[in-house]
């Protein structure tokens, strides 16, 4: 009798368990998210909340516990990966102690549509402020010929003469692409510029209250005695694991030649003297003088 009781108790645990489960899911349904209805987690904890055993709900977190502790660690992750985008450029600025008009360099990453800006303070570049690009067009590769819709990667360098303040993009800067890289290679285009008002047929646009912004610090930086301001245009961050997922890729081999510019930056905190030889990029050592 006492071993039936038993069975008949764990029997009615069992569908407690079974019947709160079902109760969480038509309180809670799964469902995917559209554009109208966002979620306020990410998928990931979605799915890490709903794979669990029903009983890890009941005899360790509520549910109110899991949603708490998943929204706590998506704002610190994402604090940290968007620090860049979510402070204003006065603030990066102030952290590092420099102002409008000091050395200038950017970095455009196409997969993560960034652009970063750096300037010089003391004897290195330091991370002021990220830019997320509105739009640019084509894919991951170079830019080949005119008309062919792609925007470019390489090093890139903008000097006064290439200041455009009367853009019909609002403003704008040309990259000067093609540069002797590319005319090594034959590439053809013109007009590749840096621009405004969130249209792009191979350039990277910005809103133009973002490009107001990185025109102003190139121009100063130029106007102040910077003799050119570096565009580095990358497909991706050139990290090992990345380069590992693209090494069928038809670019791979030029995208090692860029990422000895990449590395050398992300080592040196200053620009590479960059040559072109034997349809390469050579990269030097910096010769940002102090």
């Amino acid at each position: 009798m006492m071993t039936r009781a038993w069975l008949i108790l764990a029997d009615i645990l069992v569908m407690l368990l079974l019947g709160g489960s079902l109760i969480l899911l038509y309180l809670f349904p799964v469902q995917k998210n559209t554009p109208s209805e966002p979620s306020s987690l990410p998928s990931s904890i979605e799915q890490k909340i709903w794979f669990l055993p029903p009983a890890t709900f009941t005899a360790i977190l509520t549910l109110e516990d899991i949603i708490r502790m998943g929204q706590e660690m998506q704002t610190q992750e994402w604090g940290i990966k968007n620090i860049f985008l979510t402070r204003t450029l006065e603030e990066g600025l102030e952290l590092h102690t420099l102002q409008v008009g000091d050395p200038v360099l950017l970095r455009i990453f196409k997969q993560e549509a960034i652009l970063e800006v750096w300037m010089r303070s003391d004897e290195a570049y330091k991370h002021v402020k990220d830019y997320a690009i509105c739009a640019y067009s084509g894919g991951l590769g170079p830019k080949l010929a005119e008309g062919d819709g792609q925007s470019p990667e390489g090093f890139y360098a903008i000097r006064k003469k290439q200041l455009n303040p009367n853009s019909k993009f609002h403003l704008a800067f040309n990259l000067g692409y093609p540069n002797k890289y590319d005319r090594a290679h034959e590439r053809t285009g013109s007009s590749l510029m840096v621009h405004g008002n969130c249209i792009s047929i191979g350039c990277y646009a910005m809103t133009d209250e973002k490009i107001e912004e990185i025109y102003d610090l190139v121009e100063s930086a130029l106007h102040q005695g910077q003799k050119k301001v570096w565009v580095h245009i990358f497909p991706f961050r050139m990290t090992e694991s990345n380069m590992a997922q693209y090494a069928d890729n038809e670019w791979y081999d030029f995208w090692e030649n860029l990422k000895e510019g990449y590395d050398y930056f992300e080592a040196e905190a200053l620009p590479p003297d960059i040559k072109v030889k034997n349809k390469r990029y050579i990269i030097g050592e910096s010769k940002e003088m102090f």
